[in-house]
């Protein structure tokens, strides 16, 4: 019975690789009058968009009305104010921090930093861009005095997306000397994986729904992201090949992963229930949430 319960404690690593569908979601500097997509061109020379990580860490904080923890800029630099505490501010106990402070303000002084628990990949497209603009006017507002009718264009890009979540449980709630109750660890990632779930993200007029089509992952004794970079869409059909081969490259990883799809996204949803036991999105994000309950139960 001992044997089980301390290998049970050793799953503190939860990552999820998710599979959404968006469209122009994170746009860079631009051009002219061009608004141009964040892109990056792989080995085929194919570009491909993305949504940066920071982007999306900022939707989930502000969906998760975790976006009050005070700043300050002291520094030189807006940092987050060295009085803010995990205890408080769940912002700053699952993404980190770098605080600063003066020997006037802190008998010691200089830089305190905390890594970040819950850590993000970019979304990145598993389409190709193909160079789409779309062609925008004021021609609406400029008829209504005779004014002269601005023109701009921007890059266009709908596609499917993928990136991974990796959360270190056993570092939730813990700062130092401080170790906040389990119950609040728990709820705090059960909080982020219910945010995670319903995403949206607002972009020029527009509130793209970054909810998942698929999820894979689960709690491992391993804090890796097995599923990073091991998913593969072409022709609208999900590569199940690759993701079965990695479940079944290590019995933790095949004992403790789950998938979910949604129906009639991909062409090939027979196989991926058939060939990986596929469930609803639903139904994994609850498992992941009773996951995190016997996590920190068996941390009491």
């Amino acid at each position: 019975m001992r044997r089980r319960r301390r290998s049970l404690m050793s799953r503190n690593g939860l990552t999820i690789t998710i599979v959404f569908l968006a469209e122009s979601a994170n746009y860079g500097e631009g051009v002219g009058n061009i608004s141009t997509l964040k892109k990056m061109t792989r080995g085929n020379y194919e570009q491909y968009s993305y949504i940066s990580r920071q982007a999306l860490r900022y939707n989930m904080i502000q969906q998760l009305g975790w976006d009050t923890t005070p700043v300050d800029g002291k520094s030189g630099v807006v940092q987050f104010a060295p009085s803010a505490s995990i205890v408080n501010y769940p912002e700053i106990d699952l993404f980190g921090y770098m605080k600063t402070s003066s020997k006037e303000d802190d008998k010691k002084g200089g830089a305190m930093t905390r890594s970040a628990v819950v850590r993000l990949s970019n979304a990145v497209a598993l389409e190709p861009y193909k160079s789409d603009l779309e062609f925008l006017t004021n021609m609406g507002l400029a008829r209504r005095q005779n004014l002269e009718n601005g023109i701009a264009q921007s890059e266009i890009h709908r596609s499917l997306y993928t990136y991974t979540i990796t959360i270190d449980l056993d570092r939730i709630g813990v700062d130092g000397d401080i170790n906040i109750p389990s119950e609040e660890k728990a709820d705090r990632v059960k909080k982020f994986l219910d945010t995670v779930m319903f995403l949206y993200r607002d972009i020029k007029g527009r509130r793209e729904n970054l909810s998942p089509v698929f999820v894979v992952g689960g709690r491992y004794s391993r804090k890796n992201p097995f599923f990073e970079n091991r998913i593969v869409v072409e022709d609208s059909r999900l590569n199940v090949g690759l993701i079965s081969e990695v479940i079944n490259s290590n019995d933790d990883i095949k004992d403790n992963t789950m998938t979910g799809v949604m129906s009639g996204i991909f062409t090939n949803d027979k196989e991926i229930k058939d060939t990986i036991n596929a469930v609803t999105v639903a139904e994994v994000f609850t498992h992941l949430k009773k996951e995190v309950d016997e996590y920190y139960g068996e941390s009491n």
